[in-house]
């Protein structure tokens, strides 16, 4: 499916779902307004929401994939998994600004090859949020340049979005999601997914019965997260 065919599904997937989303996007800006005047600790609060509300809204899109309704409520239930979409959100801040220490392309690449953890954390409630990382570098090694392009066929509705003063990013951030939900649907395939995903099962088991004094290198659940 090629950018112009994802963008008309992701559409077609968000007629007559517009209106609700605008009110998640209202809800979550409002959340992040209010944050933002805590001087002190506002950051620090951002950071520890950001996981859990992220978590919310990738599975309300979810939803949309598969061509069901979702309450405004549901943004919230990323909290019910509160340790595991923290992690993940520290997880990916913290390998993403190092990859941006260095230069802006890595931060970017960076930020691609985890783009899909949150899906993937969504879909396997009982993966490690380390595991969903891993996995979604994996499942992005040749889709990198793939996904870059499908996000810069929206520069045109960014701009527009400025022109209206911010307004129209209520409207481009369901877009642009739902494009991002199909793009994923699009990549795991099946087959390749199940196999990723057993594998990550078989490696936890194997971690479990191993001998103590294996090296702490070979069953880091951090490792290969570069």
């Amino acid at each position: 499916m090629d950018n112009k065919a994802i963008r008309l599904e992701a559409r077609r997937l968000l007629e007559g779902k517009w209106g609700k989303l605008v009110l998640v996007w209202l809800i979550l800006y409002a959340i992040y307004i209010i944050i933002s005047t805590l001087s002190h600790w506002g950051s620090l609060i951002t950071l520890i929401l950001s996981g859990p509300l992220m978590l919310g809204i990738y599975k309300i899109f979810l939803k949309l994939w598969y061509e069901e309704d979702f309450k405004i409520e549901e943004m919230f239930n990323g909290f019910q998994d509160f340790g595991r979409s923290l992690t993940a959100f520290l997880l990916m801040f913290v390998y993403i600004l190092l990859w941006s220490l260095l230069l802006i392309i890595p931060g970017i690449i960076a930020s691609i090859s985890y783009s899909m953890t949150f899906f993937i954390l969504a879909e396997n409630p009982q993966m490690k949020a380390a595991d969903a990382l891993r996995l979604s570098k994996k499942m992005m090694q040749g889709h990198k340049t793939e996904y870059f392009m499908l996000m810069l066929s929206f520069i045109g509705w960014y701009l527009l979005s400025l022109l209206t003063l911010g307004i129209g990013f209520l409207f481009f951030n369901s877009y642009v999601t739902m494009a991002s939900t199909i793009f994923y649907q699009q990549i795991k395939g099946k087959a390749l997914y199940e196999e990723i995903v057993i594998e990550n099962v078989n490696q936890t088991t194997s971690t479990s019965s191993e001998e103590p004094d294996k090296s702490p290198n070979e069953d880091s659940s951090y490792q290969d997260l570069y």
